[in-house]
This record gives structure tokens, sequence and C-alpha cells, in this order.
């Protein structure tokens, strides 16, 4: 801001009245229109649907994501993908480019002072000259010069600077925000690929076990002691095993090219992968209380920030209605010999204060009100809406949270079921007292139930990954404070 310190330093060699002129315009520059900012209140209940479980360690926020994602692959992917990410890179030159924005609106706040020399060499007209001047001339001149300096007497640039600088700060945290959602998406699609490829080793195992099963049962075929509808539902089984296989195959390397996006290079070496039935969170995460959002999510501080940013622009098209006061000086010698353009007698000054006073502008300044007004109204709705947003995220999560251990427990339990009734109706099946038709029943099933199974451990570890998201966890790359009690 140009306070007054500032002012003395760079208008000691102006005239006192040029001089008192900028003292005033920095003892004013703090003033502005805009209206007193007022946050919103949340519009959201002042709890979750689903409490914690009592098992809370650690807050999402200060939990980092190496103590929360232990497994080392992960973590190589996670931190590959926060240097070499395209989008997180654009966030991170978003915010040079609104930093570079700000600073060129601050500059409005102080004066611009430009140096200058010139030489102007002319002909006077004959009927012009004063007897003994000559017809052609030469001036010289040097100086320093202030050009249109605007007296923020009514806070217009003021409002305009802070309008700037909480869109810079917004900038800030959308980076952030990207930060926390690029870590929650490379871990999601790293699982997705695990997935795929745990279902694609069962996929495998299943078709060579039912290859083992075809040849005996063409060999029961070539002895007449099956039948050929038997034999048929066999076959039925490997060609069923070969098309899931090929699918899983294709979604997997799917999955692996969407997580070399997200990563930002090819994925070279890496630590050896973890069995999704293996992989563990470290601890518990606390939801807290939705007021807790409005600190911890960078989003919804980036729509406050736009919030503020809309309030500051009402204080710029509110200025507008008002006189703008500008000064224009200098000071310089000016001299028809360059050897005496230093010379006594050869010093200028000039002053020339305007007020521009708005009359008529054909609604201009009114419908710029409105608009800033609207616009403020508008981020008032944005930024109600992230809030509800978020605590929808958290809620479901929540919500899921309280049912997929026990989803994922019955859904095991159903796996050992389905197995022992293979067992039983193979061995029914040898003895001649189950058809065909029900052993190919049950391996089906089978199948279906572990690859359920796989989904649903996979569903379970991204369940925790969504809360972790939604309660703004993903900053901090290491946890930054003990655990709590």
């Amino acid at each position: 801001m140009f306070n007054r310190a500032t002012a003395m330093a760079t208008t000691a060699f102006l005239p006192k009245h040029l001089t008192g002129a900028l003292l005033l315009a920095g003892v004013l520059s703090g003033c502005t229109m805009a209206p007193t900012y007022v946050r919103p209140e949340a519009p959201v209940s002042g709890s979750y649907p689903a409490a914690a479980d009592g098992k809370v360690q650690f807050d999402a926020v200060e939990l980092g994501w190496r103590d929360f994602f232990p497994d080392q692959r992960l973590q190589a992917l996670i931190a590959s993908a926060l240097e070499n990410n395209r989008d997180l890179r654009t966030a991170a030159l978003n915010i040079e480019e609104a930093r570079a924005q700000y600073d060129i609106t601050a500059a409005d706040a102080l004066p611009n002072f430009n140096g200058n020399f010139s030489r102007t060499r002319g002909r006077t007209a004959a009927d012009q000259l004063v007897p003994g001047q000559p017809a052609v001339g030469t001036a010289y001149s040097v100086g320093l010069n202030m050009t249109a300096f605007e007296l923020d007497f009514f806070g217009r640039v003021r409002s305009l600077k802070d309008a700037a600088l909480a869109s810079y700060l917004a900038t800030e945290e959308a980076k952030q925000s990207a930060q926390i959602s690029l870590i929650s998406q490379v871990a999601q699609a790293y699982l997705t690929e695990q997935s795929y490829a745990e279902q694609q080793q069962l996929a495998q195992q299943t078709l060579d076990s039912r290859l083992d099963d075809y040849k005996l049962d063409k060999m029961r075929f070539d002895v007449g002691a099956s039948s050929a509808l038997d034999l048929r539902n066999s076959e039925t089984l490997v060609q069923s095993a070969r098309v899931s296989l090929a699918t899983l195959v294709r979604q997997r390397g799917q999955a692996t090219n969407a997580l070399v996006l997200l990563v930002g290079k090819p994925l070279g070496e890496l630590p050896a992968s973890q069995s999704l039935s293996d992989e563990k969170i470290v601890s518990e995460i606390p939801a807290g209380l939705p007021s807790d959002l409005l600190n911890r999510r960078p989003d919804i501080r980036q729509a406050e920030q736009q919030l503020r940013s809309a309030n500051a622009n009402i204080g710029a098209a509110r200025a507008a209605f008002f006189p703008t006061i500008s000064l224009t000086a200098g000071i310089g010698n000016s001299s028809t010999s360059l050897g005496s353009l230093f010379s006594a007698g050869s010093r200028t000054w000039s002053f020339v204060p305007q007020l521009t006073l708005p009359i008529f502008e054909g609604g201009r300044n009114r419908a710029n009100l409105s608009l800033s007004e609207i616009r403020k109204n508008l981020a008032i709705a944005n930024y109600e809406k992230t809030i509800q947003s978020a605590f929808r995220e958290v809620s479901d999560a929540l919500v899921a949270r309280s049912t997929l251990d026990e989803q994922l427990a019955a859904q095991d339990a159903y796996v050992k079921a389905q197995e022992e009734r293979v067992k039983l109706t193979d061995l029914r099946y040898k003895n001649g007292i189950a058809s065909s038709t029900d052993r190919l029943n049950a391996q089906r099933d089978l199948f279906t139930a572990q690859q359920a199974l796989i989904q649903t451990r996979q569903l379970r570890l991204n369940n925790a990954i969504d809360l972790y998201r939604s309660l703004g966890g993903g900053l901090n790359e290491n946890t930054v404070v003990a655990a709590k009690s």
C-alpha cells in the first residue's frame, strides 16, 4: 500500500503542494466503499448422519499421506505424480499468473515516475517570427514526470487490489485442492489396477483348473462314461473362463494407462505390490464437525476467497459514481542549448490536477454495480453449494464405512460357502448323483463370488480414501503431530 513513508521517500524532490497531495493520497488509500465482508452461515446440519466408531487416532489433515498409505509401491507412485502430473503443474502456473496479475493491480496504488530527455528542432513560420529570432531553433529538456496518478479518495484502486489479492489466494487454494484430488486419484487408480490384476490371476487359475476338468471329462466321454451334454457343459466353463480372462487383461491394461497418465511418466521400476487383502490403512479417521470443513478443505476456502473478491469488486463499482482525481506533474530543466541545460534559470516544473465527474454515461456505472452485486450473489451460492457438496461427500463416506466391513465379512463367508458347494457338487457329479448342469452352476457362482470379494476389498479401501480426501487429508507428506489419545 502507498503509505506515508513511501510517499516521503519518493517525493522529497517534488514541490511541496505535490508532495502534500501524494501524502494525502497515501493516507486515504486505506479507505474502501466495499461492503463489510461477513462469512455466510454454513447451510448444513451441525453433525453428520453417521458418527465415528471411536477408533480415532489421527486427524485427517494432520495425517500425512505416506502414513495413510503404507504400501511402498503406492507411495512411489504418489511421489512421482506430485512431481510430474501436468494438471498439478498447470495449477502451480495458475498461481504464478494470479500473483503477477495481483502485482500489476497493486502497482496502480503507487505513482509512476518516468525520466525523460528530449531534443526538439523546428522552424517557426515567418509571420510569427519575433525580430531577431532565428527561423530554425533547437530546444533541449530533461526531467522527471509523474503521469496521471489517481488519488484514491473513494477506494476504487484499493478495492481492485483487494479483489486481485483474493483471486490470487483462491488460486493457491485451488492448487492445494488439486493436490488432494491427485493423491486420491492415484491411490484409487492403483487399487483399480490391483483389483484387475488379482481378478486376472483368479481367471487364469480358474481357466487352468477348468481345462484340467475338461480333459478328464473328455476321457470319460471317449470311454462312454459321460454324455455329450456333460462334455459340452465342461467346454462351456472353459470358454467362459477364457472370455473373462481376455476381458480382464484388457481392463487391466486400460487401468495401467490411466495410472500412467496420472503419474505423468512411465511407471518404471517400482517396489513389489501388495494384495488387496493384505493392504491396511494405518489408522481410522475422525469425521469431526461439519464446521471443521470450512478450515480443512481448500475448495471451500477457494470458494470463500472468490466471494471476497466479488465483494471487493462492489467497492470499485460504487466508487465509479464519485469523482476521480488524478495528478500529472513534472520537474526538470529546459534550454535552447545543450551546454546551458543545467545553468541557472533553466529549471521548469508543472503540476496538473484533474477532476473527472461522471455526469452522463448511459447507465454504465449502475449496470456495473448491478453486475458486481449479481456476481457476489453467485459467489455466495457457489460457496454454499461447495459446503453442501463437501458435507455430502463426508456423509456418504461415513455411511459406506459403517456397512462395508459387514459387507466384506459377509462376502468372504459367501465365497467359503460357494467353495464347499463346489466340492460337494463335484463329488456328487463324480458319483453320478448330481448333473453336469449342477456342477456348471456351482463353479460359475464360485467364480462370480470370488471376483465380487476382490471388488468389495477394493471398494472398502476406496471408501477409506474418499473419507481421507473429503476431510481435507493429503497436503502433508508425513504426520506432523503425535497420535491423539
